[in-house]
């Protein structure tokens, strides 16, 4: 399972969003997943949360991970539902290996209503991915997205997206984990 250590963001609801460990990417950075491993297909369980102190809404997920331009553009698609209604999201990853940054499109049927969500971030700071990104919630001031992908090998992906407060609060949204299905020959 992903190791993970405690980075001490908790919400009101008493779940705390976990990180990786710094001590994992320091480990061996030459054997780190890239994202180009994780081309594939997956299969898993999403759990989301509404609110905080709200109950857990549990979903099957299934996810399809490809690469394009040599590795410098990965797009992982993924299924869920929500309260028996299918709903559907896109991940469009832009690494930068040589500054270890990584630019993401997000749009997502339920999450962000088919709008694109932008974030930037670290290739290998806080797991595989680490981004954050904003967005309007009138009359108030913006709220953020975390968004942290992380695997310790290339068949196991966990996604965990975080709703961040105007006031620097984070609570857990998404924690979605996934395992690779075997391609059929």
């Amino acid at each position: 399972m992903l190791a993970y250590l405690l980075t001490g963001c908790a919400s009101a609801g008493g779940r705390t969003v976990a990180t990786p460990s710094v001590d994992k990417a320091d480990a061996a950075m030459e054997e780190r997943v890239q994202l180009t491993d994780l081309v594939g297909s997956w299969s898993g369980r999403n759990r989301l949360w509404l609110m905080p102190g709200d109950p857990v809404r549990e979903s099957e997920t299934r996810a399809s991970v490809t690469s394009a331009a040599h590795g410098a553009v990965v797009s992982l698609t993924y299924s869920w539902d929500y309260e028996g209604q299918p709903q559907e999201g896109v991940l469009m990853l832009r690494n930068h290996p040589a500054a270890a940054k990584v630019e993401v499109v997000w749009l997502d049927s339920w999450h962000t209503g088919n709008e694109f969500m932008l974030f930037a971030g670290d290739a290998d700071h806080e797991g595989l991915v680490a981004v954050r990104g904003s967005y309007a919630a009138p009359p108030g001031p913006d709220w953020g997205w975390r968004i942290v992908l992380d695997a310790d090998d290339a068949d196991a992906l966990q996604i965990l997206m975080c709703n961040i407060t105007p006031e620097g609060e984070e609570a857990l949204a998404v924690d979605a984990r996934y395992i690779r299905v075997a391609e059929k020959s």
